[in-house]
């Protein structure tokens, strides 16, 4: 993980890890955190806003069936990142902007091999997000470096890349330069 935070421009990373104990999850941040803030990159649980308020991690990023906003929002306080998926839904994205997160998710774009696709989105969405809004958009789902032209494109603000990361063939520090040279040409 620090190989790939040196390897350019990280605005957060995000901490997803299913189906462990709530101590592992404990053990994992203690470790992973540093890491990032050391590097003044957020540092984001997936989820838990709870343990995200308990560990000193920078934010939360929730999804439709998670904790909502505004309870996410009451465990990590007003100075804490709160991201919210809203998959391929006007509606849900225009609630979680009124309501204050400081990002809305769209996607999945493409196909992805670390959460299942219950929701396909197309990148117009983010085009009439940026028509419409000012709170930022992340692009979720399947993005790699071969593919997120269309995503960046289409106006995200930012690119939620797990496995285009860490399944790249050169590295994940090259994966990083790879995307950074994407967002800034």
């Amino acid at each position: 993980m620090a190989a790939a935070l040196d390897g350019g421009d990280v605005a957060c990373i995000q901490l997803r890890l299913k189906g462990i104990s709530d101590d592992d999850l404990r053990r994992a941040t203690e470790i992973l955190c540093p890491v990032a803030q050391d590097r003044d990159v957020a540092f984001i649980m997936n989820d838990r806003a709870d343990l995200a308020a308990e560990l000193g991690c920078d934010g939360v990023h929730v999804g439709q069936d998670d904790t909502p906003y505004a309870e996410a929002r009451r465990q990590i306080g007003d100075d804490a990142i709160v991201g919210v998926t809203c998959k391929a839904s006007r509606e849900l994205a225009f609630e979680a902007g009124d309501a204050g997160a400081d990002y809305v998710a769209f996607g999945a774009f493409f196909p992805s091999t670390t959460k299942q696709i219950t929701t396909p989105a197309d990148t117009n969405i983010l085009s009439w997000w940026q028509e419409m809004m000012t709170v930022p958009c992340v692009a979720i789902g399947g993005i790699t470096v071969d593919n997120c032209d269309k995503v960046i494109d289409a106006g995200a603000d930012f690119l939620a890349v797990g496995g285009g990361v860490w399944n790249y063939d050169d590295g994940p520090a090259a994966a990083v330069r790879a995307f950074n040279e994407k967002t800034r040409g």
